[in-house]
């Protein structure tokens, strides 16, 4: 009996010990203060044309080192998500003022390209402990000017994140662009370009399971769902009017065809047979040659 309550000992003791050794992660959402709360940047594109999107990193945006993509669930693969870790670092309950991440040049193609993308109203889109952030990456300033060639064309380098907490648990999390901060990309020559970010922590009573109800409840979000509906009706609408008209077409010719056979057939043997009709008495004629093995 000694050998099985020993094993039994054994085996309870590693359980134990696996138990004390299990920390807070993004698998339950339960976070100690300084953990790291995992930041997945998605995909940009124009907000008016929602299924246009692109990698986030296809923007020239400072790449952090080690970048990986995340394992994405077929949920995520049928959504069009491209998750890569982010260049932010926002562990639990750790607060930041204006933190430089990333000092870089952009060369005279960045400039044009980030211009080209503020122009389209470019958004981006990242996951923060599963909670969706939107926010643009640049604003065009018009001041009152009819001629699009005087718009000025600036873009965002410092991102604000206002994160609200309950206990253990990330409840929301926002993020607002500085209006001040700003790299001006009117003109085609290389910008140096200082990207900052601000971490504020805030606590909520809004219990964990009702996180999820801003976002089912928002208007001001990329219409990803409507459009998709939207389409597929659109498809469906014309699949079933252009089957109609098919099917239309083809019983008014074949009625006609069969009327003639059927009132008349020795007139109808009379008439010079064309298309399709020209081999319908092959079908079923007798050959005049068995070949021999053919009936294998």
């Amino acid at each position: 009996m000694k050998p099985p309550t020993t094993l039994l000992l054994l085996i309870g003791a590693l359980i134990f010990f696996a138990a004390g050794k299990v920390s807070s992660d993004a698998s339950d959402h339960r976070y100690k203060e300084g953990d790291s709360v995992p930041l997945y940047a998605n995909k940009v594109g124009p907000f008016h044309n929602p299924s246009e999107t692109y990698r986030y990193f296809d923007l020239p945006f400072c790449v952090p080192e080690g970048v990986k993509d995340k394992k994405e669930a077929l949920g995520e693969v049928l959504n069009g998500d491209r998750l890569v870790s982010a260049p932010y670092k926002l562990n639990f309950r750790d607060e930041k003022d204006s933190e430089t991440y990333c000092k870089k040049k952009l060369s005279r193609e960045e400039v044009e390209q980030f211009r080209k993308a503020v122009e389209k109203d470019y958004y981006f889109q990242m996951y923060y402990d599963d909670l969706p952030i939107w926010g643009f990456i640049g604003k065009v300033d018009k001041e009152s000017k009819s001629d699009p060639s005087e718009f000025k064309y600036f873009l965002y380098k410092h991102i604000q994140f206002e994160i609200l907490f309950n206990k253990d648990r990330v409840i929301e999390i926002n993020a607002r662009m500085d209006p001040h901060s700003l790299v001006d990309l009117t003109e085609d020559k290389e910008v140096d370009a200082e990207f900052m970010y601000t971490v504020k922590w805030k606590e909520t009573e809004t219990p964990f399971e009702k996180r999820m109800d801003k976002y089912a409840m928002s208007s001001s979000l990329p219409h990803h769902l409507e459009i998709h509906w939207f389409s597929i009706i659109n498809s469906c609408v014309t699949v079933l009017l252009l089957t109609g008209f098919l099917a239309t077409i083809l019983m008014r010719v074949l009625k006609n065809d069969f009327m003639k056979y059927a009132q008349d057939e020795e007139a109808a043997d009379d008439q010079e047979e064309t298309g399709w009709k020209y081999i319908h008495g092959d079908v079923f004629r007798f050959p005049d040659k068995i070949l021999e093995g053919s009936n294998l």
